[in-house]
């Protein structure tokens, strides 16, 4: 599976300034360490690592403004344990789908990755129109169950039931699909 795949951090610079923002900025802090597991073992492998970010009306996709205009005491410890380096990829999205309106595709393809692990934020909403996007462009899907956050638990069930069944997304925990690699 990692000899074709490519992991997607999806939002995980965020600045967490909306109803509800602090409820996911708590559970994001709660995944952060298995997406730095996740991360690090794709780097082992030599697999690509894209974060895909809202571009908070900045439209540049240039992490370090994007990180300076949403660093605040919600975010620091997140953005401190995800911070992109120079080996990663790093894309903006007008919208909730990684792949529309992005270069997302093109990048994959000129990669050749074949499967996506996804993680990030919110799995009831950006990690999910994510997966579906990328199930009809026929990628395979990983979604550690324990590497997507949503605001509220039960969204993030349903979204989870929904990628698992309807989108053949493997859920399984990071430490399962760490293990299998």
């Amino acid at each position: 599976m990692m000899e074709h795949s490519a992991l997607l951090i999806i939002d995980i610079i965020n600045d967490f300034q909306f109803k509800h923002g602090k409820a996911l900025a708590e559970k994001t802090v709660t995944i952060c360490p298995n997406i730095v597991k996740i991360k690090e073992m794709m780097l082992k492998k030599e697999r690509p690592v894209i974060y895909i970010n809202d571009h908070y009306n900045l439209w540049q996709a240039d992490y370090d403004k994007i990180m300076k205009k949403c660093r605040n005491s919600l975010s620091a410890p997140i953005i401190e344990a995800l911070y992109p380096t120079d080996q990663d990829y790093f894309l903006i999205k007008p919208k909730h789908s990684a792949f529309f309106g992005t270069a997302l595709h093109t990048l994959l393809s000129q990669l050749k990755v074949k499967n996506l692990v996804l993680s990030g934020i919110a799995g009831n909403i950006c990690v999910l129109f994510t997966a579906n996007d990328a199930y009809m462009r026929e990628f395979g899907l990983f979604i550690p169950n324990d590497a997507i956050a949503s605001a509220d638990e039960q969204d993030n069930t349903y979204a989870l039931r929904m990628m698992e069944n309807v989108l053949k997304a493997d859920v399984r925990p990071t430490e399962k699909l760490l293990a299998d690699t």
